[in-house]
């Protein structure tokens, strides 16, 4: 805790100046995309991604219940390891490393009232919270998934080029947001399962799971059938008689 609190690891503060290092070389554009993408386009990404696969497995049939708790329980991770990141961010107490060592290139100008933004650095909410919407999603889904938690380790990158993040602080948020969605989603998918499906059932809110039957075409080749004249039908049926 000690080498947390007084500024890291030489190895840690190294990758925090080689990798902030790159924002004084690269085009102002570029850094201002990255602050954008690390302060709430890459949430916004993970999010539409959720709603995503929430819109494919309405699609499914016999697992669409299955998927559907588990994109319920994707958000319910992230904001349950945020909660878990308050504590132990005061426990920890590890200054910011703008605070800490100069020569920083601070790209948030926004810092203090964004998501996770506190004195304190380690871990970092934002790659937390990406993390674990990742990894949650991974449950739904793989490919998805992996998609995800791409998106959450790009995140993390975003926040150490943006000079608001040591290294460390990302790698604890990554352990983090994965132990949260992995280790609790056996209990939380249990909990959740019987809920969904009393939801699913509903007539009102069954829509929301699993999507309406739709008509499906005959195949190709086969005519559609013809419904015979009134007439017609009157005399085949005298006839069967």
């Amino acid at each position: 805790m000690a080498g947390l609190t007084t500024g890291g690891p030489n190895v840690d503060v190294s990758l925090l100046y080689e990798v902030n290092g790159a924002a004084r070389r690269a085009p102002s554009w570029l850094d201002t995309a990255v602050s954008l993408a690390g302060e709430y386009g890459i949430l916004l990404a993970l999010v539409l991604l959720v709603l995503w696969c929430w819109r494919g497995a309405r699609r499914q049939d016999e697992a669409a219940a299955e998927t559907f708790t588990a994109l319920v329980w994707a958000p319910l991770a992230a904001g349950l390891a945020l909660l878990v990141n308050v504590p132990l961010r005061e426990l920890v107490g590890r200054q910011r490393p703008f605070r800490q060592h100069e020569g920083l290139q601070v790209l948030d100008p926004g810092w203090g009232v964004g998501l996770g933004n506190t004195e304190y650095s380690f871990v970092s909410g934002h790659t937390t919270v990406a993390m674990a919407l990742g990894v949650g999603l991974f449950v739904a889904h793989r490919k998805l998934g992996l998609a995800g938690i791409g998106l959450a380790l790009l995140e993390g990158l975003c926040r150490v080029y943006m000079g608001v993040h040591y290294p460390t602080d990302v790698i604890g948020g990554l352990a983090l947001g994965t132990a949260v969605a992995l280790v609790l989603a056996p209990l939380a998918l249990a909990l959740l399962n019987p809920l969904v499906r009393g939801v699913a059932a509903s007539p009102r809110f069954g829509r929301l799971v699993r999507a309406g039957e739709r008509a499906r075409p005959l195949p190709v080749g086969l005519a559609q059938p013809r419904t015979p004249p009134a007439g017609r039908r009157t005399q085949d049926s005298d006839l069967a008689a």
